[in-house]
């Protein structure tokens, strides 16, 4: 059944909300009229380290938080549909998405994605994967190790934190492969770093990196990924 007709039919029993106030709005949008001329569009300029590229839609803060905060606990109605659309847009005016071969999302230790029942970051890809007609792979990175959050820590703490973190368990499928990278919310940028360093030693050609929202950029010397 054709995605767009599925949606409409779910709104007949559970209405489409806008996930940034909750107001109904028509199945194939993705935030209501008064919502999405307020979100800020991020304009800044993360590097991470080996990536290609790093792009993000939003900018991180208190219009796009409440999609955010809905999809971290699990009230994900319209906010994978409305972020991951708003990421697709970004691939494509950017002309990213021609040069991707599979999209890869952050994965969660395996003890956080059974307390919280699932992976955002993979939800979003899903969208992303659907609407950019690309395959979505998540069985090839594993969170091995658990972390602590990556904005409490210091410089020096987050290269602590995150070595060995995660392991690539399937190599052949990122072999001379293009991948984009893709999580939710991107504030250091470390995570992502380590991710990419693993997936090019491993022999991934390229990594894109992609989040729904950056929070406003760190200055020079507070930014891990340099």
């Amino acid at each position: 059944m054709n995605y767009m007709l599925k949606k409409r039919l779910l709104a007949l029993l559970y209405p489409t909300r806008c996930p940034a106030c909750r107001k109904v709005i028509f199945p194939h949008e993705t935030f209501c009229g008064d919502c999405f001329p307020k979100l800020t569009e991020y304009r800044g300029n993360c590097v991470i380290r080996g990536a290609e590229l790093f792009a993000a839609p939003f900018e991180y803060d208190e219009k796009i938080s409440p999609a955010i905060l809905l999809l971290k606990r699990g009230v994900k109605g319209n906010a994978a549909y409305a972020l991951g659309s708003a990421v697709a847009e970004k691939l494509e005016n950017l002309g990213i998405s021609r040069k991707i071969d599979v999209i890869v999302p952050v994965p969660l230790h395996k003890e956080d994605k059974r307390v919280r029942g699932f992976n955002q970051a993979e939800l979003i890809a899903c969208e992303v994967g659907r609407i950019l007609n690309i395959t979505v792979s998540t069985g090839i990175v594993e969170k091995i190790r658990r972390t602590n959050p990556q904005k409490t820590l210091t410089k020096r703490q987050r290269k602590i934190n995150l070595k060995d973190a995660f392991e690539v368990l399937d190599s052949v499928k990122i072999r001379d492969k293009c991948i984009l990278l893709l999580d939710d919310v991107c504030t250091t940028g470390s995570t992502l770093s380590e991710i990419t360093k693993l997936l090019k030693s491993k022999g991934a050609a390229a990594v894109y990196c992609a989040v729904c929202c950056k929070t406003p950029d760190f200055k020079k010397e507070d930014v891990e990924n340099g």
